[in-house]
């Protein structure tokens, strides 16, 4: 096989990847800008609840082991 050869399969099948990437990208349902927001809200939320519920347990953690020791 040449080198010629080797480079437009690769090239072609780059190509066909991007197709492929471009067509998927159309068949996606997008969100609006109404739900992005909610859905961005939701995981800040999410995120600050589970953060403080770990930070809490922490504490907690924390002053059983200085009972201990």
């Amino acid at each position: 096989m040449s080198k010629d050869t080797e480079k437009t399969k690769f090239t072609s099948r780059v190509g066909a990847y991007f197709r492929g990437v471009r067509a998927e990208l159309k068949k996606v349902n997008w969100p609006t800008k109404k739900e992005l927001s909610n859905y961005t809200i939701v995981v800040f939320a999410t995120t600050a609840a589970v953060t403080f519920i770990i930070w809490g347990l922490d504490l907690v953690f924390k002053n059983l082991i200085a009972l201990i020791v």
